[in-house]
This record gives C-alpha cells, sequence and structure tokens, in this order.
C-alpha cells in the first residue's frame, strides 16, 4: 500500500511539472509581456488586399520579434471590413486612414498610436490630390472641373485622401455635393467609387472619368512600379492631410499601447521603413484628427446621431 501511495505521489509531482513547463506557448502565441496572445493587425486595402498583406508580412515579422508573440495580418474586401473587424474584436491593433478612424471610434474604443512621418512631406501629413490626363485641357477645379458634364473618381467611400479631401476640394470649388447621396455632386454629370487609389487612376488614365481622387503617394508609387506611365496624370490641386493613424483597442491596457508606440518608433531598417512608406513615426492622438471628424461631419460622411 505504501509503495502505491509513494508511486501516486511520483506520478502526480512529475504531472505538475509537466505543466508547470506548458504553461507558456512555445509558438508566441502567448507571453510574459505586455501582449499576453497573438497580436491580430487588421489593414485598410488602399490597394488591392492580396496585395497589402504580402506587403506588410515583413513587418509582421519585425512584431513578432520584437514584441515576443505571435502576428496575425487580416485585410478586409473593403475599409468598411476592418472596422467590423475592430468592434467584432477579431482584430487588436489597424492601420487605418483617418477617416476610417474617426468612424470607427464612434463604435469601438480605440487609440491612436503612431503615424507615419511622410517620405514626400517629411511630416506626420501627406497629399490628397486630384489628378487629370495630361493632355486634358482642365487647368483647375473651379468652372474647369466642376462644370455640366463631367465626371469624377472617388476611392472608397470611407478613405480620407481618396474621398473625403477631394470631396472637400470640389465643394470649396463649387460643387454641390449631397450629404445623403454620395454618388450625387452637380454640376458633375457622373460620380463614382472605385474602391481604391490604384482603380482610381486606371479610372482617369483610361478616360473612364475626367478627374479623380488619390493619394499623392500611392500615384509616385504607381508610377515607380511601371502601373501608371511617368507623368500620365496631372495634379491639379492638392491638400495635405493627418497621417493615417495605427490604433489599438483600449482593451489591450496601456503597457501595451507603450510597447506598441516603442516598437513603431524604434524602427530604423531602412528597408522595412521604405516598405512602409515612412521616413519614421511619431506618437498622435485623437486631438490630431479633429479637423477630419469636423469635415467629415460636414460632408455626409460622419453621422451625427
Amino acid at each position: 500500500m505504501r509503495r502505491a501511495m509513494l508511486t501516486l505521489l511520483s506520478i502526480a509531482i512529475m504531472v505538475g511539472i509537466s505543466q508547470a513547463g506548458c504553461g507558456s506557448d512555445s509558438s508566441g502565441s502567448e507571453s510574459t509581456g505586455p501582449i499576453s496572445r497573438t497580436l491580430r493587425v487588421g489593414l485598410i486595402p488602399n490597394i488591392a488586399p492580396e496585395q497589402q498583406k504580402a506587403k506588410y508580412e515583413p513587418f509582421a515579422a519585425y512584431l513578432k520579434e520584437r514584441l515576443g508573440v505571435d502576428v496575425e495580418l487580416f485585410v478586409a474586401a473593403d475599409y468598411a471590413g476592418v472596422v467590423a473587424a475592430l468592434v467584432g474584436d477579431r482584430i487588436d491593433v489597424a492601420y487605418l486612414g483617418g477617416l476610417t478612424y474617426v468612424q470607427a471610434e464612434r463604435q469601438a474604443k480605440l487609440t491612436p498610436l503612431v503615424t507615419e512621418i511622410d517620405q514626400l512631406t517629411g511630416t506626420p501629413r501627406y497629399d490628397s490630390a486630384i489628378v487629370v490626363r495630361r493632355e486634358a485641357p482642365f487647368q483647375k477645379l473651379q468652372g474647369d472641373i466642376v462644370s455640366a458634364g463631367h465626371s469624377f473618381a472617388f476611392g472608397d467611400v470611407s478613405s480620407t485622401s481618396g474621398s473625403l479631401y477631394p470631396r472637400i476640394m470640389l465643394s470649396e470649388a463649387g460643387a454641390r455635393c449631397s450629404v445623403r447621396k454620395m454618388d450625387e455632386c452637380p454640376p458633375l454629370a457622373r460620380v463614382l467609387f472605385t474602391g481604391g487609389h490604384d482603380a482610381t487612376a486606371q479610372a482617369v488614365l483610361s478616360g473612364k472619368v475626367d478627374a479623380g481622387g488619390i493619394e499623392l503617394r500611392i500615384l509616385r508609387r504607381l508610377e515607380k512600379e511601371g502601373k501608371v506611365p511617368q507623368g500620365a496624370l496631372r495634379v491639379v490641386q492638392q491638400r495635405q492631410v493627418q497621417g493615417y493613424p495605427w490604433v489599438m483597442r483600449d482593451a489591450l491596457g496601456e503597457p501595451a499601447k507603450r510597447a506598441l508606440v516603442d516598437a513603431f518608433t524604434s524602427i530604423t531598417d531602412a528597408a522595412l521603413l521604405d516598405l512602409m512608406r515612412a521616413r519614421g513615426y511619431a506618437a498622435v492622438g485623437a486631438a490630431d484628427y479633429e479637423e477630419i471628424r469636423q469635415q467629415a461631419t460636414r460632408l455626409g460622411l460622419l453621422a451625427t446621431s
């Protein structure tokens, strides 16, 4: 009997040791750091979703090494899909346009973390532009593009530089864009939403529309990649925009916020920064997006209820 009891005690001790050794997942999905599980990262599809996900794989690898957790990338079919994933607790951190962020903060508790220092402007702001074909006769918005019979392309309806700021520029030039029907913007005869900046560039280039709103740095990248011939599209007006925020769900907590901000601002690898079209990163807060909130509300892109 005594021998049997000793045997059972030995087994119990061994099981306890085994369970203690398995308290953390060797795959990295559990961590003793500020982020205690797999970090789920969402990206807006400002280019085709499959290209966007592949583009950010090196960044996912960097975060995994820096934070000691596994990282999963998620790219929705459209901007609203990323917001839905945040609201539904399917992602923890997301890269959003400014407009998408101020729309999302009304549905989920979010904290802005950082934005990139833009490679073109050297600041935390970047350019939204209205473009036409090089040979088009248009020289300005008012009286040229904003006149009867012309057509215009926006990107995704929730895009800051492809929808909100082009709408601001059009309205300042005399367009009477409806706050209820996004595809009505008289005196423009026709307005369409392409779903993305690359598609807007092609719509203008092919002559499908007379002009379109696009993020200028995306246009420059499309030119660099040979997807748009150099100089084939001409800028008639542009406006600076507060940079895309990386945001997190408040539920992650302050230690996670500090760790994530530190991870971004510590990036020094030139290839990784270039991949993410940044010179570096700067911390941001909710107040940095107040202009976007006000303009989006005025133009019907942010519900007041």
